[in-house]
């Protein structure tokens, strides 16, 4: 392979060079069938088996229980924004929402459209630099669900654990940290997740559903945006977005073969860890503005003492290979996403270069 550049795009993301071979190997030509996978009939023999396999990695992986479904839509997490409260949400009841950072306002406006919306907790006067406390998430008597956002892409803050919410059915956003490290699936009534960050290429949203959920949803909902049209289907209603789900086949089988999700998160907190490092001992050069107990394993923002000081980094960073460190256009700032498929390497290198420039620029 020619030089790969040191990768930190935010999404879509880096994937694993070993997929990526794998997919350009079986690309032209799929298991001997004379057609790439690409030009085949979603409702093949072939492609179902992928398909199924696919789903069946993920619950292995993911360790997710019996009583839950796995779906593959389209629109993104995105379209799970509107998709939760139309089928959750019924009159009488109220949508609650922890607000942590741009995602979660999104999940929030969104919701707002279709029903009452009560904020359970909200890090917004802290200017989401910190995840709310467990012990400060206050459930209404009447919540159809809870909603959280696992990590915030944007400002860089990551729930450490999740609260028990008893009846209440547990709904996460894990668009950004899916599958980077163990998670107690039970807890939750629905994960979903964009693929583009950890799971695969852009295109495929997996939704992780308690079939007990699916019961009873109202009638006047579009076919598309029914849960329980695409359970009833196995996700095939209509033509599923067939290559991002054969992507994914191929990183879950490279997930295990790094040994699962145990080792996933030892080498994500590894590889954070160099970069938070850098930050850390900068003596000040270097602010990450996000509360320690809050920090993300998957988006590491951070801040130089000026925004030209900022302009000459990420200009120097990307004559030297580095790609994707500016910060979201909606904060400013630098930001380095180090999701599964990005490899030590490349954080030992951009630790080395931060090091470096503050010697240079201090």
């Amino acid at each position: 392979m020619g030089n790969r550049a040191y990768n930190f795009n935010a999404g879509p993301a880096a994937l694993p060079l070993e997929v990526l071979q794998k997919a350009q190997e079986e690309l032209v030509e799929f298991k001997g069938i004379g057609m790439s996978i690409m030009e085949i009939s979603h409702r093949s023999a072939e492609f179902e088996q992928v398909h199924n396999e696919t789903q069946q990695l993920l619950k292995q992986i993911f360790s997710i229980p019996d009583g839950y479904q796995v779906q593959f839509l389209q629109g993104g997490a995105s379209t799970q924004f509107a998709m939760i409260p139309l089928n959750f949400l019924k009159p009488g009841k109220v949508g609650s929402y922890v607000l942590t950072g741009a995602w979660a306002e999104k999940a929030v406006q969104e919701a707002s459209l279709f029903g009452e919306v009560v904020i359970a907790a909200s890090s917004k006067e802290q200017k989401f630099m910190k995840i709310p406390d467990l012990s400060e998430i206050n459930i209404h008597p009447d919540s159809a669900y809870l909603h959280l956002t696992s990590n915030e892409t944007i400002e860089g803050a990551q729930f450490q654990s999740f609260p028990d919410t008893g009846n209440v059915p547990l709904i996460g956003d894990m668009s950004s940290d899916i599958l980077s490290r163990p998670v107690d699936v039970s807890k939750f009534g629905m994960i979903y997740a964009g693929a583009q960050k950890n799971l695969g290429p852009s295109g495929v949203t997996v939704v992780i559903v308690k079939e007990d959920l699916l019961q009873d949803l109202p009638k006047t909902i579009p076919t598309m945006l029914r849960y329980e049209i695409h359970s009833k289907n196995n996700s095939l209603y209509n033509t599923p977005p067939v290559y991002s789900i054969y992507m994914m086949n191929l990183v879950l089988k490279w997930i295990q073969e790094q040994g699962g999700l145990a080792v996933v998160q030892k080498n994500n907190l590894e590889k954070s860890g160099l970069i938070y490092s850098a930050i850390d001992q900068s003596g000040g050069f270097y602010r990450g503005p996000v509360d320690v107990g809050s920090r993300s394993a998957m988006n590491i923002t951070f801040r130089l003492q000026d925004e030209e000081l900022e302009k000459k980094f990420i200009k120097e960073t990307e004559q030297n290979g580095f790609v994707g460190l500016k910060g979201h256009r909606s904060v400013g700032g630098l930001r380095a996403s180090t999701y599964n498929a990005v490899p030590y390497a490349s954080c030992k290198a951009l630790a080395e270069f931060m090091s470096d420039f503050q010697k240079r620029n201090g």
